[in-house]
């Protein structure tokens, strides 16, 4: 009879704690709302594959503070691609989480450096376009928590934070999958349109050392009936590292996914 009993408590047990992981990993309906209408303002019910954007960049990284051109490239599958051209040379980044997460940069001596796999986690590496990391939030696989109504950046916003809870296998000692993969939207209260996003990048030798990303979305223009931000700032620990000013977009070329190949060393 004892053993019965305990059968059934550890069956009872194992069962509640599934149940508590499941409603911890599932997206809170007030979350799915908001994306799904932040998706429909920046897109209306125009379904779309890929982006490209063209403008000049700005650079900055310690004393060096130089300007340039910028393309960036995007897929809705997963891969995203920058290259700047600069005073000191042509750099260039690419991403692809479409399959196995895999990434490089290259400076100007053009040798191509492996991105290390746990900074590959993120939702979705288009970080200058978030339509694309918003409309993968909705999908299988991924977690929308709700966070509140506050203010950023002298603007109400809605605070969504988006996390990927499964079908990726994370790197050996590196902190929890939605830790490494989160992404936190800031979407206006008026127009639901994303305002900011942040996210966390790492040292290549240090998974668990977070350093502080936020992007700044503006100047936001139709193009073909998606609303795309022309003005994107990025920062680290609160200091401007890259500004980008797009002056041309173009939605659903059908570009070659070729072009996101990945080779380094």
């Amino acid at each position: 009879m004892r053993c019965s009993r305990f059968v059934f408590l550890f069956v009872l047990l194992t069962f509640a704690k599934s149940a508590t992981a499941q409603q911890a990993t599932a997206s809170a309906p007030q979350a799915t709302a908001l994306l799904q209408q932040a998706l429909t303002a920046l897109s209306g019910s125009h379904p779309l594959t890929d982006v490209t954007l063209t403008g000049t960049a700005r650079r900055i990284a310690g004393s060096d503070d130089e300007t340039g051109t910028v393309t960036v490239k995007a897929l809705a599958a997963g891969a995203a691609r920058m290259d700047l051209n600069l005073s000191s040379g042509p750099r260039s980044e690419t991403m692809n989480i479409s399959a196995l997460p895999a990434g490089s940069w290259s400076g100007p001596d053009a040798v191509a450096h492996r991105i290390a796999d746990h900074n590959l986690m993120l939702i979705d590496p288009a970080w200058f376009f978030p339509l694309f990391p918003i409309s993968r939030g909705l999908a299988t696989g991924y977690a929308a928590t709700y966070i509140g109504q506050e203010a950023r950046n002298g603007k109400s916003v809605q605070h969504i934070a988006i996390t990927q809870t499964s079908g990726v296998q994370i790197p050996a000692g590196a902190p929890s999958l939605p830790h490494l993969s989160q992404m936190d939207f800031f979407l206006d209260a008026t127009t639901l349109l994303p305002a900011a996003a942040t996210f966390n990048i790492h040292p290549d030798n240090d998974a668990g050392r977070d350093f502080p990303i936020e992007v700044q979305f503006s100047d936001y223009r139709n193009v073909n009936g998606v609303q795309i931000p022309f003005h994107v700032q990025k920062s680290l620990n609160n200091s401007l590292i890259l500004d980008l000013q797009f002056s041309s977009a173009a939605v659903n070329t059908g570009f070659s996914a070729a072009e996101f190949a990945v080779s380094a060393q």
